[in-house]
């Protein structure tokens, strides 16, 4: 035994000795074959990555479907299967050459659409980065869909959804994200900081949520003829609550994805992360506690989401303990904002704007207050500037494009539509065939005159929200 194992390490030995007399070992080729590994974990990180923020979608939908009523689950799903489904066609063909083409101006890509960056043999990191930036595209159409929820027509949704995706935000991600590949945005060029996409992912969404909210109007029944608030509850509370869950572990790939490099940043970044939603999902709790007299649900779930878009701007350029405080204000400022559009009268059913845009706003410029390297009014001046620029932009543009589908295909459905779901209306199906569907928003429960709603839907003045997707 000890003879064939002394004549095994001597033929280890041999193919060892061979293989370095044909090898030839120098500084360069050691160089070079460290940047192979390096560039093979760029490309494995960014994937991974990418596949993370995908599993957002599901999250998405989750949230969505559990907080808006039964009898919409169907539409809800096929909302953010489309979204995706069509968003990613929608930005392969025009929407990554906008955003990442070549720009002399600043202001718009003008190569690379149909993925012509890329040729059979040639460099495949366009086809890895396209990958992760169509995901992203994919979430700024999802959260327009939560916002517009349980009365919007199915043709006039899509046509949106892929409008939004091809045009309105890839112009905007091109002024601040362009320089990434080929182009060179002019908000860029000014300094602007939005590592993963506070504004430029977010806000877009969140803006462009609010003028969707504002040209369809209040749900049926969602007020009274004295203008009083009517709580229209979701129908899967648990739904939602997983649904958060999916979004926190998927925003992990959102931002430490975003280095699109396997380096030792990504650490900060996804201790930053989850620090800001703790914080957030913690105030909120707190906030909703004093006002309501109850730890509510729906807005602690409010707070997680809210401090996760507040610190994506400055994930990368913001210490921990700027992250808590982050995160702590995206709390309180989720629940405020949320009863500041109940109080005016935009029925945002899953409080989008709230989270999206207003929280994609306050973490944006929280980006340049906290940054590491310093902070300056030429800083700050330039993340206003960002942020004005991002509400004009998708505000103004999604209006427009919201009245256009409106005069074309009629983007609300009827009231009768309305009031039997969109499940059977739209689509001719029902989620739970095995279960009578019935509304139990208004009915006394007990001899409760408010039955089972949430402890601030009983006090004067309180009304139902939403959790934001």
């Amino acid at each position: 035994m000890k003879f064939i194992s002394f004549l095994l390490v001597l033929w280890i030995t041999g193919v060892l000795t061979a293989g370095a007399e044909e090898a030839v070992i120098s500084p360069e080729t050691n160089k070079a074959a460290i940047d192979a590994v390096q560039s093979h974990a760029n490309y494995l990180w960014t994937l991974i990555g990418a596949i993370l923020v995908f599993f957002m979608q599901a999250g998405f939908a989750l949230v969505e479907a559990g907080f808006t009523r039964a009898k919409n689950a169907i539409n809800i799903l096929m909302k953010n299967l489309m979204d995706f489904s069509m968003g990613s066609l929608a930005f392969w063909a025009v929407g990554f050459g906008l955003m990442f083409g070549a720009s002399k101006t600043g202001w718009i890509g003008t190569s690379g659409f149909f993925l012509s960056d890329y040729t059979p043999g040639g460099d495949a990191w366009v086809l890895v980065f396209w990958l992760f930036q169509a995901v992203f595209a994919a979430t700024a159409a999802t959260i327009v869909s939560g916002a517009m929820a349980e009365r919007t027509n199915f043709v006039g949704y899509m046509i949106y959804s892929v409008i939004i995706t091809a045009v309105v935000y890839p112009i905007f991600g091109s002024w601040a994200w362009g320089g990434l590949h080929n182009g060179g945005g002019w908000l860029e060029g000014l300094g602007f900081i939005d590592f993963a996409g506070s504004t430029v992912v977010h806000s877009i969404g969140g803006w462009a949520a609010l003028a969707g909210a504002i040209v369809l109007g209040p749900r049926l029944g969602k007020y009274t003829r004295d203008g009083r608030t009517r709580p229209i509850l979701g129908h899967n509370i648990p739904l939602a609550g997983l649904g958060v869950f999916i979004l926190w572990m998927g925003w992990f790939g959102f931002n430490a994805g975003s280095t699109t490099a396997a380096s030792t940043d990504i650490a900060m970044i996804a201790v930053n992360t989850n620090l800001a939603a703790a914080a957030g999902a913690v105030m909120a709790m707190v906030v909703s506690w004093i006002k309501f007299g109850k730890p509510e649900v729906s807005m602690s779930l409010n707070g997680a989401l809210a401090g996760l878009v507040g610190i994506t701007a400055g994930c990368a350029n913001v210490s921990p303990a700027s992250s808590v405080l982050i995160g702590a204000v995206a709390g309180v400022l989720v629940v405020m904002s949320v009863l500041f559009f109940e109080k005016i009268k935009i029925d945002d059913p899953v409080g989008a704007i709230s989270v999206h845009g207003v929280n994609g706003a306050w973490g944006t410029l929280a980006a340049g207050i906290f940054n590491m390297g310093g902070t300056s009014a030429g800083i700050v001046g330039v993340q206003l500037l960002g942020i004005g620029a991002a509400f004009l932009w998708s505000f103004g543009a999604s209006f427009i494009l919201f009245k256009a589908v409106d005069l074309v295909v009629t983007l609300r459905v009827s009231p009768e539509e309305e009031m039997e779901g969109l499940d059977f209306s739209e689509h001719g199906g029902n989620a739970y065939p095995d279960f009578e569907i019935s509304s139990y928003a208004n009915t006394p429960v007990g001899g409760s005159p408010t039955g089972g709603l949430p402890a601030y839907a009983k006090k004067p003045g309180f009304t139902k929200s939403r959790v934001p997707v």
